[in-house]
């Protein structure tokens, strides 16, 4: 599978609060762009809308250490999936048959190995990002 290579590093901090507080101010500035949902367009899907405000209620279901790890991609796994036009693996959901999963993969400037995964619902085309993941399975 083909790489997307980043220009954005990983976002650093050594705990949870360091690194919340520098990926809340990046969310933030995606959320004042939009007066209603928030969202990023993709390179992939010819500029379709991906709605971001699920990852971050789907981020607070994790312990701390997952969402640690997974807020430290935050700005590499945005600009995945806003720049990325390489094809993604994508397979059905098997908990729901009427999803999609899409998982992109990239690698930071700093040369970490990551993943992002979308959901996209097939009767409405939404898409919204699942999670950013280093190169390992939770």
């Amino acid at each position: 599978m083909n790489s997307f290579i980043s220009t954005k590093s990983k976002i650093t901090g050594s705990n949870y609060k360091e690194v919340f507080k520098k990926a809340t101010i990046i969310f933030d500035s995606i959320v004042r762009k939009s007066k209603r949902k928030p969202y990023i367009r993709s390179a992939y899907f010819l500029k379709q809308k991906i709605f971001i405000n699920l990852f971050w209620v789907h981020l607070f279901d994790k312990s701390f250490l997952i969402r640690t790890l997974r807020l430290k991609y935050l700005t590499a796994g945005f600009e995945l999936v806003e720049k990325s036009r390489i094809p993604p693996s994508s397979r059905d959901n098997p908990n729901n048959e009427n999803e999609i999963l899409h998982r992109f993969e990239g690698i930071t400037r700093d040369k970490f190995q990551f993943f992002s995964d979308l959901e996209s619902l097939l009767l409405r085309r939404l898409l919204h990002p699942v999670k950013f993941q280093q190169g390992f399975i939770y």
